[in-house]
């Protein structure tokens, strides 16, 4: 429950962030059904994150610090520069025959964003005031990485022994950002 005696999804940030991901599951859906092609699900995807944006315009405030405020400013515009870099990147490259050093800089343009959220975490951790907080996000940042080094390693032996398909190694950030989500949801519910 929210301070309001509202369920935490139903406050403003649970909300927000419940749209987001229900979009992007909606959005993956289609895409692997075919309904939609790259370039659409590209716009949809980038349109998708503009529903985190209030959680970039908040202000701290009793059950916000400021150092998490600014993490999830600078969170939500990496990765707006992430979703708009990779759509970008992919639709030059399945268009256009680029060569090696501009396929290399495109690249680039879903990289750097990623830099961006890996450093956003780094100066969360430093800026947090509030030694529980603090002990909050770390514990879930090591659930989310040991749920990467798991899944890693067990689909790595699959495909070593070619059971399943190989997979990106892009794949991490976005499996490491669901594992903290998921973490940070359950110590929410458990209240710890």
């Amino acid at each position: 429950m929210s301070g309001t005696g509202r369920p935490w999804l139903l406050t403003s940030p649970g909300r927000w962030v419940a749209l987001y991901f229900l979009s992007v599951v909606i959005i993956a859906a289609l895409k692997l059904s075919g309904a939609i092609e790259s370039p659409v699900g590209f716009i949809l995807l980038a349109a998708a994150t503009c529903l985190l944006l209030p959680l970039a315009r908040r202000r701290p405030d009793g059950c916000t610090s400021r150092a998490m405020a600014d993490y999830n400013r600078r969170i939500v515009f990496s990765n707006l520069g992430y979703v708009l870099g990779l759509g970008i990147a992919v639709t030059l490259w399945n268009r256009y025959e680029l060569s090696d050093a501009l396929v290399f800089a495109i690249a680039l343009l879903p990289t750097l964003p990623t830099f961006g959220v890996i450093w956003a975490m780094g100066r969360y951790l430093a800026e947090e005031q509030d030694e529980y907080l603090r002990h909050r996000t770390i514990m879930a940042a090591l659930v989310a990485l040991g749920l990467v080094l798991a899944l890693g390693i067990f689909w790595g032996f699959l495909e070593m022994f070619e059971l399943v398909p190989h997979i990106w190694a892009w794949w991490v950030l976005p499996v490491w950002a669901i594992g903290l989500g998921l973490a940070q949801l359950w110590q929410k519910v458990r209240g710890a």
